[in-house]
């Protein structure tokens, strides 16, 4: 009996004395608990369905915990801090778009920096905008629109779902690449904005394709172009931007991943190489179709330079049109 006890307390002693290196390794698995996918934006807006897409998938094909928190608010900057207060372990991911990469320009005391804080994991998707005129707008072309705006400078207004949106920014582009000058009306709510151009409130608005592409079919807006450098499937009438003749108003709406800056190199190769996997599944295709989105991939590098080149761009396109929102 006494030979048992002895036998049970060195096998004891083993384990303990063993605990912290197993602990440790356990730790190094990636992933060891949730992984948070972190989204800028509201439940049911595009980059939001984007993230719950890849998720879903993930949760499939790794058999990992994945989940969509919503962090709307600060132009990205209530997400993006949300991430930075996590550890550096790669489980919690800021969902990126054209606005994370503008907020530092338009907002003024943003403590974090990209290139300083965050790393790059993936670019997930694109997509492109359709500029659409409320049909009492006496324009059935791009060229035609620009020429009312120069006829009438300020007179027409161009709404958005907020300041620091695509649609926003992308109306500020317009604006300063065209020579013209029209207001920016923005709205708490996207819905909003859509509205108010529908009831002819508003002018023209440069939007996602999926809220409009029925308003579009039945007359209810008239669509002049879509920003893309190819014509799309959802509305196959409708020229490119290209075609209207305005080739430097080609603008993607992209969405992709970054982790806090810190994270194991193997933890991200191991999240891009889960999401590459994810983003070639037909499920994942024929979905984001519907969104008017095409599913992208690549490397961690590519990312981080189109993020680095896409700050460059619309921090100029914010300083030329002198745009500055305070917190």
């Amino acid at each position: 009996m006494q030979q048992s006890l002895r036998k049970v307390s060195r096998c004891l002693g083993f384990v303990i004395l063993f605990a912290p290196a197993l602990s440790a390794q356990a730790e190094g698995v990636f992933p060891n608990g949730t992984i948070r996918f972190v989204a800028p934006n509201s439940a049911s807006t595009p980059p939001d369905i984007i993230s719950r897409i890849i998720a879903k998938q993930l949760t499939e094909d790794e058999h990992w915990r994945v989940i969509v928190e919503n962090r709307p608010g600060g132009i990205t900057t209530i997400a993006a801090n949300d991430v930075l207060t996590q550890p550096a372990d790669g489980h919690s991911l800021f969902g990126m778009s054209v606005p994370s990469v503008a907020a530092p320009a338009l907002v003024e005391g943003i403590s974090y920096s990209f290139e300083r804080d965050f790393d790059p994991v993936i670019k997930a998707s694109v997509s492109y905008n359709v500029l659409v005129v409320n049909p009492s707008v006496p324009a059935t072309t791009v060229a035609e629109l620009v020429a009312l705006l120069k006829s009438k400078p300020d007179k027409l207004t161009f709404s958005s779902g907020g300041f620091g949106t695509p649609a926003h920014l992308i109306g500020e582009q317009f604006k300063l690449q065209t020579g013209t000058r029209a207001q920016h009306v923005p709205y708490a709510q996207f819905p909003q904005a859509v509205g108010d151009l529908l009831n002819g409130t508003n002018s023209f608005m440069f939007v996602t394709m999926l809220p409009v592409v029925d308003l579009i079919k039945t007359g209810k807006l008239r669509a002049l172009a879509v920003t893309g450098p190819k014509r799309v499937s959802a509305l196959p009438d409708v020229p490119t931007i290209v075609e209207a003749g305005f080739p430097s108003l080609v603008v993607e709406d992209w969405v992709g991943f970054a982790v806090k800056r810190g994270a194991p190199k193997e933890t991200i190769a191991q999240l891009n190489a889960a999401i590459n996997r994810a983003l070639q599944k037909t499920a994942v295709r024929d979905a984001f179709a519907k969104l008017g989105a095409e599913q992208v991939g690549g490397s961690p590098e590519e990312f981080g330079q189109l993020v680095k080149s896409q700050a460059q761009h619309w921090k100029k396109v914010v300083s030329d049109a002198g745009i500055k929102v305070q917190q």
